[in-house]
């Protein structure tokens, strides 16, 4: 386990979770813009 955490430093941890977040919201967005699209 040690070994994980050295080679992935916590800046790193970091800014991957950051994105994954950005990803998610930016795709519940364009789901949201289709879903709003098709209701009407």
């Amino acid at each position: 386990m040690t070994d994980m955490e050295e080679k992935f430093p916590r800046a790193l941890w970091v800014r991957l979770i950051i994105y994954i977040a950005v990803g998610h919201v930016f795709a519940a967005f364009i789901y949201l813009l289709f879903e709003v699209g098709a209701g009407q």
